[in-house]
């Protein structure tokens, strides 16, 4: 008996002071969990799984006081957040007069409405039949202070709290079992449901404090702006004449001057010029106009300031131009074909890319400085501004043409000064005959005569020398006209083979890519060194064709949408947009048809760049209504 009390079962009821027989387990384990201590049973064997446990549960801290959110201060520190995949196990909780006992954990909690604005109030449903307003009272009065219960005969209530948290922890209670002392009766047990309540106080409370905090930051937006609102003028003085005196002293000094000019107005609105004041007003006017001759000094300046900074960002453009000259002749360097042939197809095709958007740039930033070129030429120049553009143009010839035109200007105007210098000395002559009035001086009647004769023989060579000149004046507009008349035809034609090219260089790299690849870039330079001759052989054939106008009847109805669609497009539309929308009307009509179509035009159609950096396009404007005024 002795070897058996000392056996393994006897060691372990010495162990285990707690000699009450369990039966059973699961009150146990709810009981041990609701401590914070790991459910076991005597054995040591784990009773619940751990994801039913407290989380985080650290057995070397000791024991852990149940996270109750009835308990005293529970919503001055909130709990750490539980995960939503762990379901919260609840208590038993025991009052004087009922006990409430939790749901199952692995039911889905109550569902509840939508929260109302500052609400206070709850309604509490699945009351048992025989609770009472004070066994309610003791059951939801551990939640805060209640202000109120409302209770009806059909088991529900509505209890108003006097804080908003407290319907937090009273919508914990949610889905608890109230039965009332130990009765298994069906009257004295319910599932009890508490959800949000709608109430008119509490609308009425909160609409309260809503414009409590509105009144609050109307005041401190009003007190915010007060403080940022500048301060008042100060009020001019009336005028006496110590004022007056120190008024003139502040005229002279330039600080001052802006605040003396209002006083100096404000007095002469209000009527204060009189007899007695006029000369104390005429010498601060007059000190006043004075600082006119400042004024330009310092007008003067800035606008050499200005000239200078347009002259510093004149030459950075410059530069900036040069540069982009720089890369485009190394990309025009590498497209030759003994540098050409040694790229690969995709490095060929950057290589283009690049080139394209280069030279798109460099257009741009040329158009510009031509703009600011035309701005000064227009600022330096006393003709009109539809002859800035004509001038941009001319060559060196026509420099020339300009100068000879001034000269013969000038000459022209020397004679007719010359020529009115004579007359003058004519009719001086003249009178001095007629008040002479001596018919029998031979002497006296002969000298005026001879004066009056060699005058009129001076008078007739101005005439002609006069007249020679305004012949070769107009002479030389005429070839000056003509002159600029060929220059704009081969500026015209100049851009229709840059067309050309263009389009057959994208047809040969477009249809024609993999064969340029195999011959190493010979079928690229032959193709275009075989059609750049025949473009210019047919030179005379294509100005004549240009000016021509229209050769068909399809070329005038193109013609007639292209100038309806541009017209109602003021900012222009580029070829992409202007073809699809012919596409719907003619399928068989191509880009490059529309293209020469409206090349060969230019009185009607203009094509401008738009746009900077990347979105720099070409857009075709209509110009046919400019052209007629012009005209």
């Amino acid at each position: 008996m002795a070897s058996a009390a000392d056996g393994p079962g006897n060691l372990g009821a010495e162990q285990n002071p707690l000699s009450i027989p369990i039966a059973d387990h699961g009150a146990w384990a709810t009981a041990m969990n609701n401590l914070g201590i790991m459910p076991v049973g005597i054995s040591g064997q784990q009773l619940v799984s751990e994801s039913l446990c407290i989380p985080r549960f650290d057995p070397g801290l000791g024991l852990i006081a149940p996270i109750n959110p009835m308990m005293g201060g529970i919503s001055l520190v909130p709990p750490p957040p539980i995960p939503p995949d762990v379901p919260v196990i609840k208590e038993i909780i025991h009052c004087k007069s009922c006990t409430l006992f939790p749901q199952n954990p692995n039911l889905p909690p109550p569902s509840t409405r939508e929260r109302p604005p500052g609400c206070k109030t709850v309604f509490v449903g699945g009351l048992p039949e025989n609770a009472t307003e004070d066994i309610i009272r003791e059951v939801f009065d551990q939640c805060g202070d209640i202000i109120a219960i409302r209770k009806s005969k059909k088991n529900f209530c509505h209890i108003r709290f006097s804080e908003e948290f407290m319907i937090d922890k009273a919508l914990y209670l949610s889905g608890y079992r109230m039965r009332i002392g130990s009765s298994t009766d069906k009257k004295d047990s319910g599932r009890i449901h508490v959800d949000f309540a709608q109430a008119r106080d509490d609308l009425y409370e909160w609409e309260c404090k809503q414009r409590l905090l509105a009144r609050e930051e109307r005041h401190r937006r009003k007190i915010h702006e007060d403080r940022l609102r500048p301060p008042s003028p100060p009020p001019v003085v009336h005028y006496s004449e110590h004022e007056a005196g120190l008024l003139a002293e502040k005229l002279k000094d330039d600080n001052k001057f802006c605040e003396a000019t209002a006083v100096l107005f404000t007095w002469i609105d209000r009527g204060e010029v009189n007899r007695r004041t006029a000369n104390h007003f005429y010498s601060m006017i007059q000190s006043a106009n004075s600082h006119v001759r400042r004024l330009m000094s310092e007008k003067a300046l800035h606008e050499e300031e200005v000239e200078r900074a347009k002259e510093i960002f004149k030459n950075a453009l410059m530069a900036i131009l040069t540069q982009f000259e720089q890369i485009t002749a190394i990309f025009t360097a590498a497209t030759r074909q003994k540098a050409w042939d040694h790229f690969s197809k995709a490095q060929r095709k950057n290589i283009d890319i690049w080139r394209k958007q280069c030279e798109e740039l460099r257009n741009a930033h040329s158009e510009e400085i031509m703009g600011i070129r035309r701005e000064e030429e227009m600022e330096m120049s006393d003709d009109d501004s539809d002859d800035v553009p004509n001038k941009r143009m001319r060559t060196e010839e026509n420099g020339v043409c300009d100068q000879s035109q001034a000269s013969l200007r000038e000459e022209n105007d020397s004679l007719r000064w010359q020529l009115d210098a004579y007359r003058n000395e004519v009719e001086l002559l003249k009178k001095e005959q007629s008040r002479a009035g001596r018919p029998d001086d031979d002497h006296a009647h002969t000298l005026p005569h001879t004066h009056a004769h060699s005058a009129e023989a001076q008078i007739q060579l101005l005439q002609q020398s006069m007249h020679n000149m305004q012949q070769e004046l107009l002479s030389l507009q005429e070839k000056l006209s003509s002159k600029e008349t060929e220059l704009e035809q081969a500026r015209e034609e100049h851009h229709y083979l840059e067309l050309e090219v263009l389009s057959l260089r994208e047809k040969l790299l477009s249809g024609k890519g993999e064969s340029v690849e195999g011959t190493n870039g010979e079928l690229h330079e032959t193709s275009l060194n075989g059609c750049v001759p025949s473009l210019y052989l047919s030179r005379d054939r294509r100005s004549e064709f240009m000016r021509g106008g229209v050769a068909s009847e399809k070329e005038a109805l193109l013609l007639g949408i292209i100038s309806t669609f541009l017209h109602v497009h003021p900012f222009g539309a580029n070829l992409e947009y202007l073809w699809s929308y012919i596409q719907r009307l003619d399928s068989k009509v191509s880009a490059g048809e529309l293209e020469r179509l409206m090349v060969r035009l230019p009185s009607m159609f203009r094509q401008e760049l738009s746009g900077v950096g990347a979105t720099l396009e070409k857009r075709w404007k209509f110009c046919g209504f400019d052209s007629l005024s012009s005209a």
